[in-house]
């Protein structure tokens, strides 16, 4: 099947390629090549055209934020003041500045962004959002979303539900 914005054709094996390497991302080649049935030169030349592709934009360490002494995650609605497209790109190029701001989505409803922060403790958010966040240029208002728990994280796709696949064709 195409993906229909890189001409770009995905098939059973792509499908398998790209589970195993969601399941695990520091699986070699030729162990990958073998789970999937391919030689190890062809299996590399499909996971290089996904990455070329688009379809595996990164490979990273996904670390636990407790250990790692980030344990306040909140999820952040800003609305915009004034809206106009100045004011829109002034913000989004400050927000993909900070680090502390792990995801930003442009929603609809009574909002205009949903922030996903991080920070090491309630005192550090708030003066994250003193120091930083409502200096951000537009932000008219915030409205804060603590996490209590975190109950399930999930960071892979379900790739078989995915439109780019043929039902029944996974591997």
């Amino acid at each position: 099947m195409s993906n229909e914005n890189s001409g770009t054709m995905f098939d059973k094996i792509d499908l398998a390629i790209l589970t195993r390497l969601q399941e695990d991302a520091t699986i070699t080649n030729a162990e990958l090549a073998k789970q999937v049935g391919l030689s190890a030169s062809a299996c590399l030349g499909r996971s290089k055209r996904l990455k070329e592709a688009g379809v595996i934009k990164h490979f990273v360490a996904i670390l636990d934020e407790q250990k790692a002494g980030l344990e306040v995650v909140t999820y952040v609605f800003v609305t915009l003041s004034p809206h106009d497209r100045e004011t829109t790109e002034s913000f989004l190029a400050s927000i993909r500045e900070i680090p502390n701001v792990m995801e930003c989505y442009n929603i609809s409803g009574n909002y205009d962004y949903l922030l996903k922060i991080i920070s090491s403790s309630i005192n550090a958010y708030r003066n994250f959002v003193i120091d930083t966040l409502i200096d951000v240029p537009g932000v008219g208002k915030v409205e804060t979303t603590v996490v209590l728990s975190s109950e399930k994280q999930s960071y892979q796709l379900p790739l078989a539900d995915s439109r780019l696949w043929k039902k029944g064709e996974v591997l």
